[in-house]
């Protein structure tokens, strides 16, 4: 197997090469066949590479060359695929491949489709290209590739200058948090003179815990992770990414780039785990982002909007969990969340593509009859988010949080707080979107349809998932074996001798869950009583809301904020050196040079009068100076 490795990542690549120069010439269908196709290959070999990191538990490493080399430092371009990256490629390949099909359909009839799948095929590439890194350079290379390949598909539909601006918005907000990658992958090379993952941990293992020096990494770093996943305060960009189309949104925005930043920390446990005071960070904020973006949630009206915080908010726990020390909780709920919030985004793309485009649920209503499948499968996972057993959010959510409970009782009530808000905001959209009667326009009532099977086959799958990828972490407290934690923990096994186990009693593991399951089903029901039971709808922009919607309504006002003491100032700044720096300053001694020359140059020009005997004047004058000088020793030093 190690052998054909370099085919998972080149294939999609070889996508984007085609598809990209055959853009205008090869049909929809050949296009969205062979970038589908490759995509699927390599899932089938990340397949074969997962049994055999399963079976032998020995992590394949390949080294192909040596890409650069300063003095004693090697910058090698390697892969390495061990029980972390292995199942981040099935994510990525898997279901990476379903949104290349449901592309298929939803794409059809734009202009663009080839440009589209040839940019979907490229992110894939760099996608695989973060996780199959050996160190921290490919790794890097990887993370700035999906970061473009972020700014072209949200910008797709570039003619809007609302869409062109979240692209932009999403591109520089990233690029903030890149700065601090890059200068925590610097300071690994300062102290321990090399990048490569297999020469740095072992020797991060031995260094005593809170050193400064780790305590610097690991903040920059999770600083790029910040950026990346969409963390306080650098996540307003991700709901703004939802002007790229919907595929976009389930592909790069819930299952695959926004988790490249907790893969970052889970495969630099080490640092984190010797860094106490960046865990405690990290989980602060995590526990903030989680509970802030399930607020805002709460009032939205755009069904992408809606998911878009959720997916903030649930990136929030995930780092909540990495902070706690629940590494193997924190990669878990990744992997659910791949599942559901796929599904959940590729569901509202297909009740937009139902409805003619339109995504304000306060438009929409009665659906539940007109599109079944959607239906079924966007409930389900609702239902998975939600938290309520069996499902797979139910396993994942609940080990997060009993770690945090662990940590501390208050991380833990914040915690369930917020999977209560989940569980209200996600059963309010399925509510205004599918229940009561139709509140949009008799044209787009006439055109309501289900999607074609390109769309709907993908999500049955994540629906299958969504109900059964839990069980691969059933916890022992429910008689379960936690297959998923025993796969990873030679990716752990060092930051879980340090930390410890957590120990709860099982009564009180039973509480934690039966707590959050009854406060999810008690939100569940409270939203079906007020927006299916009494039809409530939420009022239009132009009418007044309470204080408090309205503040969750604007989104805590934090553009505003940003925009306020962030933007203003620059523009300040930048209008000062421009008037008084540059154009004062610079260029007024510049061009008064300049003028002072021209005016010099005016008067002695007058002295060029063409009178011979002038110049005879002149040179007489002249010689008198220089006997004068002479005379008197005036050349005498």
């Amino acid at each position: 197997m190690d052998k054909y490795i370099w085919l998972i990542p080149i294939l999609p690549l070889a996508g984007f090469v085609i598809n990209g120069l055959g853009r205008n010439s090869l049909s929809k269908s050949v296009i969205g066949f062979i970038g589908s196709l490759l995509v699927l290959v390599s899932f089938g070999l990340s397949i074969a590479a997962f049994f055999q990191v399963k079976s032998t538990g020995v992590a394949i490493n390949v080294n192909y060359f040596t890409w650069f080399a300063v003095g004693a430092l090697k910058f090698p371009f390697a892969f390495l695929i061990d029980q972390l990256s292995s199942i981040m490629l099935l994510i990525i390949t898997g279901v990476g491949f379903l949104i290349h099909l449901y592309s298929i359909g939803y794409m059809h009839d734009d202009e663009g489709f080839g440009k589209f799948f040839a940019y979907l095929n490229l992110f894939v590439f760099f996608m695989l290209l973060l996780v199959l890194g050996s160190n921290y350079l490919i790794m890097f290379i990887g993370w700035e590739g999906v970061g473009l390949c972020s700014y072209l598909l949200i910008g797709f539909w570039f003619t809007n200058p609302d869409y062109a601006d979240a692209a932009k918005k999403a591109f520089v907000m990233n690029r903030i948090g890149d700065l601090g990658f890059l200068l925590g992958i610097f300071t690994i090379i300062y102290v321990f003179g090399s990048i490569q993952f297999a020469e740095i941990f072992p020797k991060a293992a031995v260094m005593k815990s809170g050193t400064t020096p780790l305590l610097f990494i690991t903040i920059l770093l999770f600083i790029g992770a910040c950026g990346k996943s969409a963390q306080l305060p650098l996540f307003t960009w991700l709901p703004d990414a939802m002007a790229g189309p919907t595929p976009v949104s389930a592909l790069i925005h819930a299952a695959t780039m926004v988790t490249a930043g907790i893969y970052m920390i889970a495969r630099s446990n080490i640092f984190y785990t010797l860094s106490p005071d960046t865990m405690e960070i990290i989980a602060y904020v995590g526990l903030a982002t989680a509970l802030i973006a399930a607020l805002i949630a709460l009032t939205q009206t755009d069904i992408k909007k809606v998911l878009a915080y959720s997916t903030v908010s649930q990136l929030g726990y995930m780092f909540l969990g990495l902070g706690v020390g629940a590494y193997t909780g924190a990669f878990f709920h990744v992997l659910t969340h791949a599942f559901f919030k796929a599904l959940l985004f590729l569901g509202a793309g297909s009740v937009i593509h139902a409805m003619s485009g339109e995504q304000d649920m306060r438009k929409m209503g009665g659906l539940k009859g007109k599109i079944r499948t959607t239906f079924t499968t966007m409930m389900i996972g609702t239902v998975a988010i939600a938290g309520i057993p069996p499902f797979a959010g139910f396993f994942s959510k609940d080990e997060i949080l009993a770690h945090a409970f662990a940590h501390s009782p208050i991380f833990w009530a914040v915690g369930v707080l917020t999977a209560m808000l989940t569980s209200f905001y996600m059963f309010r959209m399925m509510y205004l979107t599918f229940y009561g009667k139709f509140r949009g326009t008799h044209e787009q009532e006439h055109h309501l349809h289900e999607s074609p099977p390109t769309m709907t086959i993908p999500l049955i799958v994540l629906a299958i998932l969504s109900i059964v990828g839990g069980f691969i972490g059933v916890p022992e407290v429910l008689h379960g074996h936690h297959e998923l934690a025993h796969f990873l923990e030679p990716v752990f096994h060092k930051s879980n001798e340090i930390l410890g186990e957590h120990h709860l009693s099982e009564s009180l593991e039973y509480a934690l869950m039966g707590t959050s399951v009854v406060l999810a089903l008690a939100a569940m029901a409270y939203a079906y009583v007020k927006y299916a039971k009494n039809g409530s709808v939420p009022v239009a922009d132009t009418e007044e809301r309470p204080a408090l919607t309205s503040i969750s309504y604007h989104k805590f006002y934090l553009d505003e904020l940003y925009d306020l003491i962030v933007r203003k100032p620059l523009d300040w700044l930048s209008d000062f050196f421009y008037n008084i720096i540059e154009r004062l300053g610079i260029d007024g001694l510049v061009n008064g040079i300049g003028r002072g020359t021209i005016e010099t140059s005016k008067g002695l020009r007058l002295l060029q009068t063409g009178n011979v005997g002038f110049y005879i004047f002149i040179m007489v004058l002249g010689i008198i100076a220089v006997l004068l000088y002479s005379v008197f020793g005036l050349t005498k030093i």
